[in-house]
């Protein structure tokens, strides 16, 4: 039986943040396993997402693409699940997932590929340097248990994938602030269900060569 949420993703990618929001929602929903410059980049697929990436999802016949969008969109869509604020109180919830969408993206992305805005050029760039970034963000979670207050939430999702990703590649400090938080997200049974779903999804993928 075909259900209303689909997935658009390939276990490799950015598609892991999309996978642990839905097992946080907790609804039904199908998978569509794409491969990287074949399938991902069929004209099929480019009418979901004409970038040709993952992840993705269909909600019905809404399509949302981007990770923080789809975070945001499924907390939205669902709301008695309570993966966001009150409307009056989403000051924080906002200004931290797109924080981490724009400056900490760019920032650590640019890290990783070897690039170094030079000095004189980092009023240009937006996020300034990486060490603003980063020290920002600790700041951030020094002043609360979750990125947007005392409750998880969407944010919480995509912050707490990308600090993750940044820990375990080397891509972000070693920051206790850092460690401490996703050390509580990763215990949470959303995130481990969608961690062995993935993991399992890998497996298949290497036997069937």
């Amino acid at each position: 039986m075909a259900h209303d949420l689909v997935l658009y993703t390939n276990p490799m990618s950015r598609g892991r943040i999309a996978r642990w929001m839905l097992e946080e929602i907790g609804e039904p929903y199908d998978v569509e396993i794409l491969g990287f410059g074949t399938s991902m980049k069929s004209e099929s697929y480019k009418a979901v997402n004409p970038m040709g990436k993952v992840p993705a999802i269909a909600h019905g016949k809404t399509i949302v693409t981007e990770c923080a969008a789809i975070c945001a969109y499924l907390a939205d869509a669902f709301p008695d699940k309570g993966l966001a604020p009150a409307n009056s109180q989403r000051a924080d919830y906002y200004r931290w997932l797109f924080f981490a969408a724009g400056p900490v993206e760019a920032a650590v992305s640019n890290k990783a590929l070897g690039f170094e805005v030079p000095p004189e050029r980092e009023r240009m760039i937006g996020y300034g340097s990486f060490k603003d970034v980063m020290d920002t963000l600790e700041l951030a979670l020094r002043s609360n248990s979750y990125i947007a207050g005392d409750r998880f939430s969407a944010a919480d999702v995509y912050v707490g994938s990308q600090i993750g990703w940044g820990l375990q590649f080397g891509t972000m400090e070693k920051r206790p602030a850092f460690e401490q938080y996703f050390g509580r997200l990763a215990l949470r049974d959303a995130y481990q269900r969608a961690g062995e779903k993935d993991d399992a999804a890998i497996a298949e993928m290497r036997r069937q060569g």
